[in-house]
This record gives structure tokens, C-alpha cells and sequence, in this order.
């Protein structure tokens, strides 16, 4: 049961800066920032990888980091890269994935006003500061690529466990669409999708708890929900997500799983595709990206995740034009925002359409957990209401649909800006370019302003952490304290 918000209303730190520009307005955008490499070099995140993945991809490539993106507090965010690189064709047998290590990265977007008297009214500069690797304590399945065709060099193909196990001893999570089993790390029969033991992870929505010290991850394969230490990027604990979510009959073959599983769970690759966390930090909030096999049509399903006891509930979202949801943020203790979109733009050779972000309350809808098909769940959906369209925003600012990224998919409220005397939230929004910038455009973050009085808006209070020794080497990252406050004055 969702209640209404209790809290008093908190303003996150407030980033003031002076700037000859004129006042800004509500759903203007700001400022866009691309990140496209670290002080390791162009297209090189600081995870401290070498070597090739079995595509001949470099282990350490920065892309995709637009998956999914959250506020760690001040000018801090962690973003998270899907399961890699897998748009280089080598073998279509594990469906061209690879054993590249799932992880987040940290990173700072600083924010600052824009003086120069063009352009966009502030300047954002992204900056990578570290790259986690994201592990599990107990064993995980691996595919051992036994019948499953040869790697780029003609080679077997060979164990979808990443190499790095045996040189740090740790049971790493990758992207390797075969990499499941029939058995838990109990050794206890479970050949579901939703079996924890897996090795296979597909990250995707990601939020910071409140004490800063650990990291929700959720994901496509399982689904799943993972609870990771922010330092170590060691799994802390799975949640058991409703059974209805997850398919019995596995194929490393997206095209085969789905053909097996017509009728109940997730559809391939389209799973817990978002993830919030409400501003009190209880309460873990996901988002399917489609029906499932047992609905059909266009009504999907949030489940929320009570974090203390791992207790679920189900409510259903019904979609307008989009073909899915690619992630929801909380607003406040019930109230959120959903990224509806489709898959055309920058990246599929074709115009963007449906970008648009709407908002929902959970107070009082129905719980759906008993409640089967399309027709029923769309009866029991939600209100909805539009609130900013953000493929309209962008070819509004002189970006052409053709050159709107096709996959918008990660959102999330960064620090509150004042602006000629008005207070305004800052709303990051990024695309995950699939590691192909060539083809997809670069990881941008495009950034939005929103008048504090359109929504009614609470902070998540984020607690500094300890600032770890700087070393990054194998995912061992810094960890940002709660940035300084700047302001913006009245020119």
C-alpha cells in the first residue's frame, strides 16, 4: 500500500551560479555533455581490464552507459552499461554476447552556467572517475560453450566465464547469454530465468540506497534485482521477484527463448528494463519494458519490492504510442515518472517519434498480482498524464529526429539550481548508444529544467560515504562525496 508523503519537503543541494543568460523556464533544456573515455584513454573506462573480448572487442570499452543512471548525491551519478558490446557479429549461437564483466561506473556531471551569451544556458562536462565490477560471494553458472560454434578467430567458443575469475578468484556477473544452469549455489534444482545463480546479467535501471553504501541493479535476463556494496561491487543480496515475471525454458538464442515461452514471463531481452527508489529509501520500484507472455497487448507491470522484508506488490501501466518502458524515477513516496518510448531514431536508421516521460501516482491503484491479460490489466492501469515530451524538446532545440538517440533509457534528478530567483530541479536524461557511437551517436546526457512548483518533489537523502584509497584497478572505484553548493544569481 503506497501512502501519501509524509516527509517534510527537502531541496537537494542547491547549485548556484551566475550567468548573462536570460531566466530559464519550466521543461526548458539546459545543457547536453557526452562522455566518450576516462584518463585511460578514448572509448576506456578505469576498470584496469586487458585484453579482447571474444568478438575482439576490448574489455574495457566505455559504451552503453546510458542504461541507466542515478543521483548519488551533489554532482555525483552511477551509470550502468546493458550486458556489452554484442553488435559485432561472431556467433550468433550465444547471440554475438560475450563474457564482458557487468559494472557501473561513477561519475561526476558538473554543472555550470553558461556565460558566453550562446548556446545552451549552462555548460555540463561529464567526467569519469571510476569503474566497478560488479561479482557475487558464491558460485554463479557459466555456459561452457560446449556445441556452440567457434569465437571470431575460429577458435571454440569455450567457457562464458570471464578470465578475470581465475586471476582474482571471484565469481564475476557478464553479459554471456548462455551463461545459466538447472541448480542454485545450494546445488537445488531451479532451471528458471529467475534463478540467482546465474552468471548471465543484463543491467539496466540502477539507484543508490540512502546510507550511499550499496547499489540496486535491475535487469533483462532474469528478471532480476540485485543488491551490490558500492566499494566492492559484491552482490550483498537478491530479491525473489514474482514468479509470473520469469520464463522456464532458457536459450542462449533470444529468438529460440521467446518461441519457447509464449505464454507466461518476460519477453527476451525485454525485462526489468527500470528501477526507482522512493525518497524515504524503503521502497524499490520496477518496471517491465513489455507485456508479458500471459498479458500480451500494452499493458505492462511495476512491481514494487518493500527493501527490508523483500515483499512485492504489482500494479499495471498501460502504454500509449510508445512499443515500451525503458525506466521510471520517483518523484516522490508515490509518485513517479515514466520514460515511454519506441526504438526509432539515432542507431536504427530511422526518425524519432515517441520520447516522452509521463507521470503516475501508485496511491490507491489496484494490485494486479491476480489479475491475468491485457484487456483486465489495461482496466485496472494507472492514470497517466503527460509531462514532458522529450524527442519534441530535442528536435525543438535544432536536433533533427533522424539524430534523436533511439533509445532514451535512463533518467534521473540531480542537485536544484536557482535561477534569476526560481528554483528549479535538474532532470538528467541519457541514451544507451549500444557501444557503437559510430552508429548510435555518442553517450550523451541531455539535461532538463523543471520549475519546482510543476512537481511536488522530494529529494532522496543520499549519505556521504568515505572517500576509498584512489584505486580503480579491477572495479575498485572512488566513491564521490555530496558535492560543494554553487548558485546561479540574477544577472
Amino acid at each position: 500500500m503506497f501512502k501519501k508523503l509524509l516527509l517534510p519537503a527537502v531541496i537537494a543541494s542547491l547549485c548556484v551560479v551566475t550567468s548573462a543568460q536570460a531566466a530559464i523556464t519550466s521543461g526548458q533544456l539546459i545543457a547536453i555533455g557526452s562522455l566518450s573515455g576516462s584518463s585511460a584513454g578514448v572509448n576506456t573506462d578505469l576498470s584496469g581490464l586487458t585484453g579482447l573480448l571474444e568478438n575482439g572487442v576490448a574489455g574495457n570499452f566505455l559504451g552503453g552507459i546510458g542504461s541507466g543512471l542515478a543521483w548519488a548525491g551533489g554532482n555525483t551519478f552511477l551509470a550502468t552499461p546493458d550486458r556489452g558490446p554484442n553488435a559485432t557479429v561472431y556467433n550468433a549461437l550465444v547471440d554475438d554476447t560475450t563474457s564482458y564483466i557487468s559494472r557501473f561506473h561513477t561519475i561526476t556531471l558538473d554543472l555550470t552556467a553558461n556565460t558566453s551569451g550562446s548556446g545552451y544556458a549552462y555548460n555540463l562536462t561529464p567526467t569519469l572517475t571510476a569503474t566497478t565490477l560488479l561479482s557475487s560471494a558464491t558460485a554463479l553458472n557459466y555456459g561452457t560453450g560446449t556445441g556452440l560454434g567457434n569465437k571470431i578467430d575460429g577458435t571454440p567458443l569455450g567457457s562464458g566465464a570471464p578470465a578475470l575469475n581465475l586471476t582474482n578468484s571471484t565469481n564475476y556477473f557478464s553479459g554471456r547469454s548462455d551463461n545459466y544452469g538447472s541448480a542454485n549455489a545450494l546445488g537445488a534444482p531451479d532451471s528458471t530465468s529467475a534463478n540467482p545463480s546465474n552468471g548471465r546479467f543484463d543491467p539496466e535501471g540502477v539507484r543508490v540506497s540512502n546510507d550511499g553504501l550499496s547499489v540496486f541493479i535491475s535487469d533483462e535476463y532474469g528478471p532480476y534485482v540485485n543488491q551490490f556494496n558500492r566499494a566492492t561491487g559484491e552482490r550483498i543480496r537478491s530479491f525473489a521477484l514474482p514468479a509470473n515475471l520469469a520464463v522456464p525454458n532458457l536459450s542462449p538464442v533470444g529468438a529460440t527463448e521467446i518461441a519457447a515461452n509464449t505464454t507466461t514471463g518476460r519477453v527476451t531481452n525485454k525485462g526489468m528494463e527500470g528501477l526507482a527508489i522512493t525518497p524515504d529509501g524503503t521502497m524499490l520500484v520496477g518496471i517491465m519494458q513489455a507485456a508479458l507472455g500471459q498479458d500480451g497487448g500494452k499493458s505492462i507491470r511495476i512491481v514494487t519490492i518493500d527493501i527490508a522484508s523483500g515483499t512485492t506488490s504489482q500494479y499495471a501501466y498501460k502504454l500509449t504510442t510508445g512499443t515500451g518502458a525503458s525506466e521510471i524515477i520517483a518523484i516522490n513516496n508515490h509518485e513517479f515518472l515514466v520514460d515511454e518510448r519506441d526504438g526509432k531514431g539515432l542507431g536504427d536508421g530511422t526518425n524519432a517519434v515517441v520520447k516522452q516521460l509521463y507521470k503516475i501516482d501508485l496511491a490507491g491503484a489496484t494490485e494486479v498480482s491476480s489479475i491475468t491479460g491485457s484487456t483486465a490489466l489495461g482496466a485496472a492501469a494507472v492514470s497517466k498524464t503527460l509531462f514532458l515530451d522529450v524527442a519534441a524538446k530535442l528536435i525543438e532545440n535544432g536536433i533533427t529526429a533522424a539524430n534523436v538517440p533511439s533509445k532514451i533509457e535512463a533518467m534521473a534528478f540531480g542537485q536544484d539550481i536557482n535561477d534569476n530567483g526560481t528554483l528549479f530541479r535538474t532532470l538528467y536524461i541519457a541514451n544507451d548508444n549500444d557501444f557503437i557511437p559510430g552508429t548510435a551517436g555518442s553517450n550523451n546526457f541531455y539535461v532538463f529544467a523543471v520549475a519546482a512548483t510543476a512537481l511536488d518533489y522530494q529529494a532522496q537523502q543520499i549519505s556521504a560515504v568515505p572517500v576509498p584509497a584512489a584505486v580503480w584497478m579491477f572495479g575498485t572505484g572512488l566513491i564521490g562525496l555530496l558535492g560543494s553548493a554553487r548558485k546561479r544569481k540574477s544577472a
